[in-house]
């Protein structure tokens, strides 16, 4: 194959399915990526799997599936995806379930495993807490490595035509066609980091097409009410055009493919991944056409050894109340009501780890921020992290009680409380995760 065509199909968990759809019936594409998980996504997808064995898996999966399975059937485009999330056998059994419903009884389905580190996990110290994560003890929910491209290629290899993983690195998704089509070596490190720019750059969707960029007056975009997903058509040497497709909306510029460049990034020339070292400092970008693209330039070389691994644990319970303060004075009411509740949870402050009072609107983003003259409304929130459910409940059911006991003319209250799912990270080495893939018409796994 002298190039292969990748599109975007999701850039996260909740992405719109309409783009996705439009890339695999008219993109001509080889590949269609779904990427679908974050960090808190698959922590919070293994607390579900606990009390649902045989959930954990992207809640979005059937659908996805069912809207873009025919015609990627028809049209010969295979699918990769993270949207197993805790649950990838779990997933790909429900997607063979929905193949056969549609007729598509041919169809070969892999499963990906092996980032889940759970059990091997208790040494290695936390970024976030200083301690190792046996500490966490039944606090503990989750802890899964940012595996590469091994057992994708391997699904691939075996003949899958939907490969279906939990969590691996986003461009991994992309890089791993890649490799199994032209047959890269795995320490050609030039061909990698030019192959994991291609996924860095497709794997958000829409924000390369100008949905991140669009900023009105500044940056505008048009039509981006209809805006298209990407897609890229990658040759053996790594390089790539960025495009999309014809009359959808959005625009690709070389503005938008270096701003996505530059997205999540600390060192471009030090992006480290599971596979290599990419290394994005001497990266070009050419307008060929119009949203077209050219990209060359990108370097790498070998991996650090080590997996990042994202590790969720239960941290206590959160809970928030909003009111509305709307008219003259209405700052200065919002505020009151910030000190009347802080002064009303002051019995239960043993229990309440941290909390935070702000008016949305004003200085819920950027705190300090001084009212400008003639403010029309504020919506107060006051949120706190707090030792234990009854706890949460008591916050919000304080802002509620500013109806008839706070500053005048409060509305629109409404509160919750819920478990919180805080994020660790730690490095785990890349030899101690093993990839493992499991085809569905098949009893043996694929080392």
């Amino acid at each position: 194959m002298s190039v292969v065509r990748i599109g975007a199909g999701a850039g996260f968990q909740g992405d719109r399915l309409a783009p996705a759809v439009d890339l695999a019936e008219r993109g001509a594409l080889d590949y269609l990526v779904f990427e679908c998980l974050g960090e808190r996504t698959i922590a919070l997808a293994q607390q579900d799997r606990i009390s649902h064995p045989e959930a954990g898996y992207d809640p979005l999966l059937a659908r996805r599936m069912r809207a873009v399975l025919p015609a990627c059937h028809k049209n010969g485009t295979r699918i990769i995806t993270n949207m197993g999330a805790a649950n990838p056998r779990g997933a790909a059994k429900r997607t063979a379930e929905i193949a056969r419903e549609l007729g598509l009884t041919d169809l070969k389905i892999a499963a990906v495993t092996g980032d889940d580190v759970l059990d091997r996990i208790g040494d290695y110290i936390l970024d976030e807490t200083g301690e190792p994560a046996s500490a966490l003890s039944e606090r503990l929910v989750s802890a899964n490595a940012y595996v590469g491209i091994e057992g994708l290629v391997s699904a691939l290899e075996a003949g899958a035509d939907v490969v279906i993983c939990g969590r691996a690195s986003d461009p991994s998704l992309f890089l791993a066609p890649l490799v199994h089509e032209f047959g890269w070596a795995r320490d050609d490190w030039a061909r990698l980091g030019r192959g994991v720019l291609v996924g860095h750059l497709l794997e958000c969707a829409a924000q390369i097409t100008g949905g991140y960029f669009a900023d009105p007056g500044v940056k505008d975009v048009p039509d981006l009410a209809h805006v298209g997903n990407p897609l890229a058509s990658v040759d053996a040497e790594g390089n790539a055009t960025i495009t999309k497709l014809p009359g959808t909306g959005g625009q690709i510029t070389r503005a938008t493919c270096i701003e996505q460049m530059l997205y999540e990034i600390h060192d471009p020339a030090r992006y480290l991944q599971p596979d290599v070292i990419a290394d994005f400092s001497g990266v070009t970008f050419a307008q060929t056409a119009p949203d077209c693209i050219a990209v060359a330039g990108a370097q790498g070389q070998a991996a650090s050894g080590l997996l990042k691994v994202s590790v969720g644990y239960r941290d206590g319970w959160m809970g928030e109340g909003q009111i509305t303060y709307a008219g003259a004075n209405c700052v200065a009411r919002g505020t009151l009501a910030i000190e009347v509740v802080r002064a009303r949870l002051k019995p239960l402050e043993t229990r309440i780890h941290e909390a935070r009072g702000e008016l949305i609107g004003l200085n819920s983003v950027i705190p300090g921020a001084e009212p400008a003259a003639g403010v029309p409304e504020v919506r107060m929130r006051y949120a706190a992290r707090c030792q234990d459910a009854e706890a949460a409940r008591c916050v919000g059911e304080e802002v509620e009680a500013l109806y008839l006991s706070g500053p005048a003319g409060g509305g629109g209250a409404r509160s919750h409380h819920r478990p919180v799912l805080a994020i660790g990270s730690t490095l785990i080495p890349a030899a101690e995760v093993v990839a493992t893939v499991k085809m569905m018409e098949a009893e043996d796994e694929i080392a």
